[in-house]
Parts: C-alpha cells; structure tokens; sequence
C-alpha cells in the first residue's frame, strides 16, 4: 500500500510542479474563459469553430510560439494553510469553548462536496508554425497531458473523524495519466443569418497509465472496537492508440454588435489504446512485441512495476484483518501479494478493448462589441466528473477595453465548476502583424493569498502586415454614388431620358 502512495505523490509532484500547464491561449485566461463568441482564428479551435465562418474578411493567422502553464488542487491556498497552523479544528460540540465551533465539518463538507481530495490537469502544448488558419479554414495541433489523481473521501474521513461517521468507507482512489498528439481541421459555413463549424480531429494516443475503474474496489469497515477491509486494484498501461474526435459550433451573425452561439467539443471522442502505429512500434523494439527485452521502454517498468505486454494489465491486492488496540503491534494484521501482471482477456481468451473517453464540454454565450469595448459571458458545463471536465455548470464573464487599439486590456470572472471561481487579467501588444498577448488567472480565489492555483500564458502570433481588422470595411458616404446598372446605361442614347418603362421622352413630355 506504501507503494501506492508513493506514486501518487510522485504524479502529484510531476504534475503540479514540472508539468503544470493547460491549453488556453492568453485571451481566454485573462478573460475567464468567456469566449465562445468573440475568439478570433486558430483561437476558436476547441470554443466554437463556427466562429471560423466571420474571419473570411481577415488575413491569415499564424502560432510562432505559445507557453501555458498551470497549477492548482481543490484545497491549497496560503490563507487556508495559515488558518490550520498551530491551530486545533474541531467538529461541532467538540470544542469546551465554543460548542458552535465546527470548523472541522466544514472543511470536511469541502472535500466531499468535491469527492475527495482531488488533483486534476490537462496539459495543452500547441506545435509552433503547424497552427494555422485562413479565411473560414483551420489546421490545428496539440501535444496533449491529461491527468487525474483523486484521494477517495473515506481516507479522508477516517483522518478526520478517527473510525469515521460510517460504518463501510469507500476507499478507492482514482489515478489517470495520459498523453495524446490532437490534429484537427476545421471549416465553417455563413449563412445569411447565422453560421455553423465542424473540427474533426484525429486522437494519437501516445502513452496511458491508470486504475481501471470497473475492476477496482477498496473498503475500510469500522465499528467501535475494531476495522477491517480489504482491496483489489487493476492498473492499465498503454502506448499508442488511435481515435476520432469531433467538435460542433453554431453562432449567429452580429446585430447592432451582439452576437450569440452555442457549441459542443468533444462530441465524439474516443481513444482506443495498444493498438499498432508508429508510436507502439518504436516503443515496442524490432520484435514489434512490448514486455520483452528489446523494449525501448516499457510503462510498467519504467514506474517499478512488472514488464506487460499489451494484454496484460498490473493487480495489486491487500487485507486488513480486524484492527484494535490490542493488535495494532501485530503485523499479520495486514497482508498483501506483490504486484503481479495479469492477462486482461474477456471469457473468450481474446484481450479486453481498452478504450478511454475524451470527455465532452458543452458552451453556450453572447456578446456585445463596439469600438470601445467588448464584453463577453458564457455558461458550459461537462459531462461527467473525468480529467478537465466537470459534470456542473459554470458561468463566466469578460471584459476587453479597447480604447487603446494597440494595447488591448482585458478582466474577466467565472463562478462554479471544479475551481469555484476564478479571476484573470491580461492584455495584448499589437505591432504590424505581430500579435503578443499575456494573461494570468486565480485559481479558485481572488487575490494571491486566498488563490488554490494559477494559469500563466503566453502567446506571440502573426499576421498579415495589414493587421486583422475587427470588421470588413465598408464604403462611407463619401466615395460618390453607385454606378448604374449595366443595362440601363447602355440601352439610352447620350442625352435622352426615359420614361419608368424604359421608353424615350418626347420634348413635349420632358416638360
């Protein structure tokens, strides 16, 4: 079990630490993520690709170089770790001072409102120059990490409340680390009053290690003299896969500067592991076999478990047998057999699918712009508490203050989710076609002491040397009358003039 947690907090470290970065350009950061109606070019990709139908009238964008990076949880802050230094939290009724003082079942209500103590990343490093858009066209790509690390609620409890509030704790923790490379293409199609976008994106998967959910389960059950459980834990590898995703997006023309739309990324995303490529190939050595000798690497080895092949998956099992005082200096109390690879094959014989889900986000939101301003909210939710996404709604709100046309400011808060609420601020350096943008978000907090993370992103673009204009430009009144009509400048003689029907006046009826 010790070696458990050692992972764990080896991917804690790995994650929040050296790895800590997600894909968001530096507008949506300092704008909270309000987005879905006001991003421009290749930046659409992900938010609402119809928005791709509005850029006809615009040059050319493309990604020269782009830094995100983040790091965050679902409890740490400085204020929250000052509160609990050398201080005594107690559950309500526990303190002879204060009997109102609850303290601890606040804290405790935190973590499970959150389902544990949960750790979550996903890490977008988009290629430079490969980011490309055109007219109403796109060609994006990303180096994906993703990962989820949740601490069940029962380990928590059992902290807290010593044997616990209930008598049977779930203690089963959830662990996914994966790597994908994402292409996508994307196009949109105006129409007169509105426009639609797809992206198709193409899912190499490059590396998987997680606990297999369906065949995992860990118990601690209490009483008031003694504890006892048991667990069982399945743990998959995979290098390479491949799958399909697919992301949809309707927006609607702008009226009198508002705009409004709706999308849904990740409509069809699925990834299907330790299947033949290039990426299991060149891990797999010459024999094209993974779990032998000539093995440019193996995962499971290379994390201290077992060599497996892509049929085999790493159990691990564990049993405590009736904890209490008297037997706690006892070590046959708990019992566990080493990690052992396992074939991983239905009744059949044949190996398991292994198949992961790209989790789906669903946004909705307007926008209103003029030459001063542009202010921009969105709600969107997941589907499913996996990875980034979040199965509850939150809601976001930005502000772009355009006075300066060089120097965009931008402040934008959103509200709900799995950060509860966040704070970005940013701006843009606009010069020729180059295009610097910087943005810097609170995680779960609104100033430095209370925040339980951070996003930091960075982005240099360039364009045409005209610059992208926010509007195609249109005739001011100016320029002189529209010309005639071809054929009724040629059906007159110089110096005659007709009659509504096209007919030539007479002198008696020009007068």
């Amino acid at each position: 079990m010790k070696k458990i947690f050692y992972y764990c907090s080896i991917f804690i470290m790995i994650q929040n630490i050296v790895l800590g970065q997600i894909k968001r350009d530096p507008r949506s950061v300092a704008m909270a993520n309000a987005y879905g109606t006001i991003a421009d070019g290749f930046f659409a990709v992900g938010y609402n690709p119809a928005m791709l139908a509005y850029q006809q009238d615009k040059p050319f964008m493309l990604q020269l170089f782009g830094v995100d990076m983040g790091i965050g949880g679902n409890f740490i802050s400085l204020q929250k770790l000052n509160s609990l230094s050398g201080d005594t939290i107690y559950a309500a009724g526990e303190n002879p001072k204060n009997p109102y003082d609850d303290s601890k079942d606040r804290l405790f209500r935190q973590f499970d409102d959150a389902g544990g103590l949960a750790f979550r990343q996903d890490i977008h490093l988009p290629l430079p120059i490969i980011n490309y858009s055109s007219g109403n066209m796109a060609f994006t790509s990303n180096l994906i990490w993703m990962s989820n690390l949740v601490f069940p609620i029962g380990i928590l409890e059992l902290l807290f409340y010593g044997n616990g509030q209930r008598s049977d704790m779930n203690m089963t923790f959830n662990v996914e680390v994966f790597g994908v490379n994402e292409l996508g293409f994307t196009f949109a199609v105006p129409y007169d009053r509105f426009a639609l976008g797809v992206t198709v994106k193409y899912l190499q998967g490059l590396f998987y290690f997680g606990v297999d959910p369906d065949s995992s389960r860990a118990n601690l059950v209490t009483s008031d003299y003694y504890l006892y459980g048991s667990g069982k834990y399945l743990f998959r590898f995979g290098v390479g896969g491949s799958g399909l995703g697919l992301d949809l997006g309707f927006v609607t023309k702008e009226y009198n500067g508002f705009r409004a739309g709706v999308s849904l990324i990740n409509a069809l995303g699925v990834i299907e592991w330790n299947k033949k490529g290039l990426m299991r190939d060149l891990v797999a050595g010459p024999d094209g076999s993974m779990g032998t000798d000539d093995d440019l690497f193996n995962p499971s080895a290379f994390l201290g478990f077992p060599a497996i092949n892509e049929y085999q998956a790493i159990s691990y099992e564990y049993t405590i047998d009736s904890v209490n005082a008297e037997g706690l200096s006892n070590p046959a109390i708990f019992t566990s057999e080493p990690f052992k690879a396992v074939d991983n094959v239905d009744p059949d014989g044949k190996p398991k699918e292994f198949k992961t889900n790209y989790p789906a986000i669903f946004r909705a939101g307007g926008s209103y712009s003029n030459e001063l301003f542009i202010i921009s909210s969105d709600i969107w939710t997941g589907f499913a508490d996996q990875l980034y996404a979040h199965a509850g709604w939150r809601w976001s709100i930005g502000f772009e203050f355009l006075k300066f046309p060089n120097i965009p400011l931008r402040v934008g808060y959103a509200y709900g989710g799995p950060t509860f609420q966040e704070l970005g601020l940013g701006f843009g350096y606009h010069m020729g076609p180059m295009i610097f943008d910087f943005g810097f978000g609170f995680k779960n907090g609104l100033w430095i002491h209370s925040m339980q993370g951070l996003n930091l992103s960075l982005q240099l673009t360039m364009t045409s040397f005209k610059g992208r204009n926010k509007k195609p430009e249109t005739p001011s009144d100016g320029d002189g009358p529209a010309p005639l009509p071809e054929d009724a400048a040629t059906d007159e003689e110089p110096g005659e003039e007709s009659d509504s029907n096209g007919e030539s006046l007479t002198g008696e009826e020009k007068q």
